[in-house]
């Protein structure tokens, strides 16, 4: 497609640096072109890898063959980011590189700055002197926190904006709305900025818990081979964070907790996690393609922040409501597949990893929602149905699941150039409306679904089970045992 089909949403004045070419790096790259003005000649790539060194060449865009460190990043980046006049823009999209650090730096030098995830720098996630409670990313997210809390304002840094963490955050306020105003009550929207206001619409609302419900059912041309972990996007960070315990935001409803569940000692502590990896571990959920389905409790800093972002305390400061909040993903069937083979080799990672491109898939789509639960309609899931077929339609380089990530990027780097000086945000505290606009033509159909489905619904019954029959939405109900 030509760009003059697309409209520029903003003009970065100064460089672009984007840390980290994959393939969701690879995705954002066209967006990027697309809908900003800017200098192709202070755009920088900087990446250790450099299979995708020729792409860029041809896009006449300057390629930097480096991994960004914590010994070498600030006599790396500082130069590129400072190029010429004008603000300069850090798209973040790179494993292994410390977010918060990176985030300081930019907001020192005036520099926008957007990631996907709260990133630590290599060794983190496999580090076996640290406890579980210091690898969780409830811990991770304390870290941007407690720097927000120190120096709050300054040069807008968009913390977590992919397509979760980040637009699911978006779709659970659109959810919340559909919900409350099909159950008749009486609201105003609350404004952007009024967070305790959203609180207290979802209390009043009726909603236990949200799942991430997501579903992909992307198919590759070829089987799978031995010994190969699959997947649709990076394997590198799904493995990350699947590694890391399960974890999850815990709502007031909750009346049981697993044995090996934990609780943190610092903070809000909005949330909980098990003693047990999140890719091994399972929670009954429903997307609507599927209907009921067996998702991965991987922990994502959106579990955490929109069950902390939607708490309602008293004037004690005492939790009056929240939300229990929770990934429930199912990967493409070659990740699941993938998955076995890791944890039926006791945990042994496979030698070599492969991102499936659109060219390997043969059909597909990813389906990735919001599942609001509890309240007087039963469950409702939100979100976007995107297919392989329309992704090719839509952007290039990437698959359907890249692409709901890749477009979330942009809308986060648009809502930063238009508000460059909200200081460190997540996406739960930007303008959701805003955002859905600039991401919505790369979704796909985006629908709502009210469902009957609970946990307790349809089990087979054939042996005893440790159940809560008075409250199907109980997490003693979710998680499979």
């Amino acid at each position: 497609m030509k760009r003059d089909k697309h409209p520029v949403h903003a003009k970065i004045s100064g460089p672009i640096v984007m840390i980290g070419f994959g393939s969701i790096g690879k995705g954002t790259l066209p967006l990027i072109e697309r809908h900003f003005d800017y200098d192709k000649s202070r755009f920088t790539v900087v990446d250790p890898d450099d299979s995708g060194k020729t792409l860029l060449e041809e896009r006449g865009i300057r390629f930097v063959h480096e991994a960004v460190t914590k010994k070498n990043y600030e006599e790396l980046l500082t130069p590129l980011l400072t190029e010429g006049s004008g603000q300069g823009f850090c798209v973040n999209l790179s494993v292994d590189t410390g977010s918060l650090d990176l985030m300081k730096l930019c907001r020192k030098l005036g520099v926008l700055y957007i990631d996907t995830v709260v990133e630590p720098w290599l060794g983190f996630y496999f580090n076996e002197s640290l406890s579980n409670a210091d690898r969780t990313n409830y811990a991770l997210r304390e870290t941007v926190r407690k720097e927000k809390r120190k120096h709050p304002g300054g040069t807008t840094a968009v913390s977590c904006c992919g397509a979760n963490p980040g637009m699911v955050s978006w779709f659970v306020k659109q959810a919340l709305l559909d919900v409350s105003r099909e159950i008749g009550l009486e609201f105003t929207e609350p404004t952007t900025d009024d967070r305790e206001g959203w609180a207290k619409l979802m209390k009043r609302a009726g909603v236990k818990g949200i799942h991430i419900a997501e579903r992909d059912t992307q198919r590759a041309k070829a089987p799978k081979p031995l010994n190969v972990f699959w997947n649709t996007w990076s394997v590198e960070g799904f493995l990350s964070e699947g590694m890391q315990p399960a974890e999850l935001g815990w709502g007031t409803h909750e009346k049981w907790m697993p044995k090996n569940a934990r609780k943190h000692k610092k903070g809000h502590q909005p949330g909980i996690f098990l003693e047990q990896p999140g890719a091994n571990t399972r929670v009954r959920s429903w997307c609507p393609t599927p209907g009921p389905q067996y998702g991965f409790l991987v922990t994502h800093n959106e579990s955490i922040s929109i069950a902390d972002y939607f708490t309602h305390r008293n004037r004690d400061d005492e939790v009056t409501y929240r939300p229990t909040c929770h990934y429930a993903y199912h990967p493409c069937n070659d990740a699941v597949l993938s998955l076995d083979e890791l944890f039926g080799a006791a945990g042994k990672i496979q030698p070599e990893h492969h991102v499936l491109d659109e060219s390997e898939l043969l059909d597909g789509i990813d389906e990735l929602g919001v599942l609001l639960y509890g309240h007087d309609k039963n469950a409702y899931w939100y979100g976007s149905q995107l297919s392989l077929e329309e992704t090719r339609e839509l952007a290039p380089y990437q698959s359907a699941t890249g692409l709901q990530v890749s477009s979330a990027v942009l809308a986060g780097m648009v809502w930063a150039l238009e508000n460059p000086e909200a200081g460190i945000v997540e996406t739960d505290e930007m303008d959701y409306r805003r955002c859905l606009e600039v991401q919505r033509p790369y979704l796909g159909p985006v629908k709502g679904y009210y469902t009957d489905w609970t946990p307790l619904k349809d089990r087979p019954g054939l042996f005893p089970e440790d159940i809560d029959d008075k409250d199907p939405w109980q997490f003693r109900n979710i998680l499979v045992r």
